[in-house]
């Protein structure tokens, strides 16, 4: 079934949520996952991120992967009044937890096939709900913090969804991740990064956190510490692009690294981040290792894990 894909919509700058709420407290901004200017002192980028981040540049040029298409920031219809658009934006990223992009285009789809709008969700029973959405997972539990959150929209909200990270964060089923997703994407405001278990993954996997975080939130913390701002913007759709593509695709990612430069730095992020290179699989990287013993050693470490 053909899915209905929409473009990015424009970003609209908003005034700074960290500036307006700097009385409420260093500490209180920290727990709303809020970016706290003048107060924290900005580190220098850690080498390993220095070397490693313009090669996934290099890996993700042609942005082909899952959520470049169908990505939260792709799913609400541009051509719903502005309202309406910010609803579907939050709905796409409540359903995104623990769910490929795949399944929750597919129940975006069903969902603008009954009526996408707050007003329409909010009425409509759970039961029915869960059946439009089954392809996400815990789709009980999103349907019920979909009705819920429809309704205390109309109620306090005026039937807009929250402006803040903290009225997001008062919404059923809405943890930091989806309130800065939903913030940037839908309000074009970026108080902090959306930080999801791919990023977790590699940023740890790569050594670009010292010491090692145990959660998204902490490792979201430890990146709003040194990542320049000028590479929040991208930051989140390059990272989860790649781990997409490493575990769906990682043949591509092979011949893309055997296409840059420096073919070696390339093959040893992939295998740092867990990508098994085998012998036997691409030409190229077999006839690579048969003449660069670092290679070989990278091709024979994968074929013992």
């Amino acid at each position: 079934e053909k899915l209905f894909l929409f473009r990015r919509a424009p970003r609209h700058r908003g005034s700074s949520l960290a500036v307006r709420l700097m009385a409420a407290g260093r500490g209180a901004l920290g727990r709303l996952g809020v970016m706290k200017k003048g107060k924290v002192t900005r580190r220098s980028p850690p080498q390993a991120w220095q070397r490693d981040f313009p090669i996934i540049k290099r890996l993700r040029k042609q942005r082909d992967a899952p959520v470049d298409m169908i990505g939260c920031e792709r799913l609400a219809d541009p051509k719903a009044k502005r309202s309406d658009f910010e609803w579907q934006t939050l709905v796409a990223a409540m359903l995104s937890s623990q769910t490929r992009d795949q399944a929750n285009a597919e129940a975006m789809v069903a969902l603008h096939r009954h009526g996408n709008t707050m007003a329409k969700i909010a009425r409509t029973p759970v039961q029915r709900l869960s059946t439009l959405i089954r392809k996400v997972g815990f789709y009980r539990t999103k349907a019920k913090n979909l009705r819920a959150a429809a309704q205390l929209c109309l109620r306090q909200h005026g039937g807009r969804i929250p402006r803040t990270i903290e009225g997001l964060l008062e919404l059923p089923g809405v943890g930091p991740k989806m309130a800065h997703l939903t913030l940037h994407a839908a309000l074009g405001k970026q108080e902090g990064l959306c930080i999801d278990t791919h990023i977790h993954r590699i940023a740890n996997a790569l050594g670009w956190l010292r010491p090692r975080t145990a959660t998204p939130e902490q490792t979201r913390e430890a990146l709003e510490s040194w990542l320049p701002r000028r590479e929040w913007h991208d930051f989140n759709v390059l990272l989860v692009g790649l781990g997409q593509q490493q575990q769906q695709a990682p043949d591509k990612l092979v011949e893309r690294c055997l296409a840059i430069r420096d073919p070696v730095a390339a093959l040893r992020l992939l295998a740092g981040i867990g990508v098994r290179l085998r012998p036997g699989r691409n030409a190229k990287l077999d006839q690579l290792a048969a003449k660069r013993p670092e290679i070989r050693r990278l091709v024979t470490r994968g074929c013992r894990a």
